[in-house]
């Protein structure tokens, strides 16, 4: 029996995170969309890459429990962005680039605490990773979903996600759908 549960993470630029979680076996559907602002009216793709509507450009993974589980999930977030960079992700400036995990109970927070804690000794900068109650989803513009996918030759896709799906692969190869592998 499949049992789905939700994700929602923000690390940089949603078409990476995203293209990466598509991968993943047990992830049903990935979603590009936008979190942690106050007003729907602002969750669009020109409002929030402006930088001031308090949204962050975020994935919301849906998952089959069974298959892969949220510490899982953690772990392949984590290492597909830098969390230590405040507002960053390489070119990417801007709060809506933050890393954050929105969490949809409390034991995603406990969950995401505790690979935090077991992962910073892994790095030399503190993880900024802002950990937010999840509020509210909104789904990106249709040309963003599966934007990876469809564009894997341009250049951004190529010089910039390529090498964290690359990545992914290479420590998470058994994790992988079976297409992918």
């Amino acid at each position: 029996m499949n049992i789905l549960n939700k994700a929602t993470f923000g690390g940089g630029c949603f078409w990476c995170i995203e293209a990466v979680y598509r991968r993943i076996e047990g992830v049903a559907e990935a979603y590009s969309g936008y979190s942690g602002g106050a007003e729907q009216t602002t969750a669009n793709y020109k409002d929030v890459c402006k930088g001031n509507t308090g949204h962050a450009e975020v994935v919301q993974v849906i998952f089959d429990q069974n298959k892969v589980d949220y510490k899982d999930l953690l772990h392949i977030f984590f290492a597909s962005h830098d969390p230590t960079t405040l507002n960053r992700q390489g070119e990417d400036k801007g709060e809506q680039y933050r890393s954050v995990i929105f969490y949809h109970s409390e034991e995603q927070l406990a969950l995401a605490n505790e690979v935090i804690k077991e992962l910073q000794k892994e790095y030399e900068n503190p993880i900024v990773t802002q950990l937010i109650k999840f509020q509210e989803f909104y789904k990106a513009e249709d040309y963003h979903q599966g934007y990876y996918d469809i564009n894997q030759n341009e250049g951004y896709c190529k010089m910039v996600i390529s090498p964290k799906i690359e990545k992914i692969v290479k420590k998470y190869k058994t994790q992988l759908k079976q297409e992918y592998q």
